[in-house]
């Protein structure tokens, strides 16, 4: 990636999940962080797509996979996908013990049944 506008590095993530399932009692499947803000949403398979709404709220154009061992960066405005990019503060993804899909407690049996393809 060599563009970094919209990418602040300093700003840590908003927590350990999509802020905005935990608020709403929801699960997600996989997670994703904004490089501008550092809002960690759930991603577009998950029921609720909160990081596409973060973006489409606040123009911010670049998430970083918060999953373990994911590098890469997704460009919203321009539908790019980058394999790394700048270092991010910490932590650079949920807990390692973290569920997939998550949180532990909320995600129903049939989950699957519930994701966008």
């Amino acid at each position: 990636m060599t563009d970094v506008d919209g990418i602040d590095p300093s700003v840590p993530p908003s927590g350990d999940g999509c802020v905005d399932c935990d608020a709403a009692g929801g699960w997600w499947f996989h997670l994703r962080r904004c490089a501008s803000c550092g809002h960690v949403g759930c991603c577009d398979s998950s029921p609720a797509q909160h990081a596409t709404a973060h973006h489409k709220t606040t123009g911010h154009p670049l998430v970083r996979s918060f999953e373990p061992g994911e590098e890469w960066f997704w460009d919203y405005s321009s539908d790019e996908l980058y394999e790394s990019g700048p270092e991010l503060a910490p932590p650079l993804s949920h807990p390692v013990d973290q569920p997939t899909p998550g949180p532990a407690g909320r995600v129903p049996r049939d989950w699957a049944r519930s994701l966008h393809r």
